[in-house]
């Protein structure tokens, strides 16, 4: 029991550092509350990274009308 909790911790924490190391290449240092990412949790984190990654979309290419 002790193995399958330690690796589902150490998966929670990777995927919570895959996802801080993405918005801090962004630039993102602070929610839109102005908290530091480095104090959010995973979900809070999650949402920050999708509003980035949102805005990095070109709205004006073809291919990405449905933005529009």
């Amino acid at each position: 029991m002790g193995l399958l909790y330690k690796s589902v911790n150490l998966q929670k924490n990777m995927k919570h550092e895959m996802v801080l190391d993405r918005l801090l290449e962004l630039g993102i240092t602070q929610n839109q509350t102005g908290t530091s990412v480095h104090e959010l949790d995973y979900e809070e984190l999650k949402m920050v990274w999708v509003l980035a990654e949102m805005k990095q979309v070109d709205v004006d290419h073809p291919d990405h009308k449905w933005f529009r």
